[in-house]
């Protein structure tokens, strides 16, 4: 994985963590009323289901945080959570608040773009081939892998 995409993973990972924090411990207090708008009253009603909302954030980190540590293994582990925050971002900004689109989704769907990128990249050529090369070999032609050759084995070649 590429040092941007390992960064934007890092950063979104962190991002899920302060929600953690906000969601979980800040909820009520001064600071994280100010920053979700809310009343005191509001904040009190709504603090059990913001912890209930934090804790999945932080699942959300927990798993950004193994894809990033899990190295070229973590491939499908770094996509699936990526995919999960674009999800939660598209989600809540449809039905609480479209800034979380930008402060949620859009860091995880750029995140998400540069581990495909990354991944892309560190394939080789033989993983990138052709749709022909990929289908000949699929049915075990091997000429296919040759550019279509014959095989020397298979007739001598007259001098």
């Amino acid at each position: 994985m590429s040092a941007l995409a390992a960064a934007a993973l890092a950063v979104v990972a962190l991002l899920h963590l302060l929600f953690l924090v906000l969601e979980m411990f800040l909820w009520t207090k001064p600071f994280g009323r100010r920053v979700f708008g809310l009343s005191r009253e509001e904040a009190e009603s709504s603090a059990k289901l913001a912890m209930n909302q934090g804790l999945y954030n932080g699942f959300l980190a927990a798993g950004l945080v193994w894809g990033l540590l899990a190295g070229d293994a973590g491939f499908s582990v770094r996509v699936f959570f990526l995919v999960c925050v674009v999800v939660a971002g598209l989600f809540g900004a449809a039905t609480a608040k479209r800034s979380i689109l930008w402060v949620q989704g859009l860091p995880g769907a750029v995140a998400l773009a540069l581990v495909f990128l990354a991944h892309a990249r560190a394939a080789g050529p033989s993983e990138r081939s052709s749709p022909a090369t990929r289908i000949g070999a699929r049915r075990g032609d091997r000429s296919a892998s040759r550019g279509g050759r014959e095989s020397s084995s298979r007739r001598p070649r007259p001098p």
